[in-house]
């Protein structure tokens, strides 16, 4: 096995335990009855800076993070079906 294979796939298996953890962190979004009922919070102080609390931090890393893992994922299977 090539390097460059070798290294593909250390890389995205780091990427792919990241992606586990990053989601795992998140808390869940399910507000339940009393969500639909009240409308959820988007009228509180919480609701209207949701973009600056640590839960957007995590869901932005999480896109980011995946982003790279896909890009890197197309570029290792482009390198091994082209390179030989």
């Amino acid at each position: 096995m090539p390097l460059y294979q070798i290294a593909f796939s250390v890389v995205l298996i780091i990427l792919a335990l990241a992606i586990i953890v990053l989601v795992l962190m998140q808390e869940s979004n399910q507000q339940g009855l009393s969500g639909a009922i009240s409308g959820g919070s988007s009228e509180s102080f919480f609701g209207k800076n949701k973009s600056r609390t640590d839960e957007a931090k995590k869901a932005f890393a999480t896109k980011i993070v995946a982003a790279v893992f896909f890009i890197l994922a197309l570029a290792a299977s482009f390198v091994i079906v082209f390179v030989k």
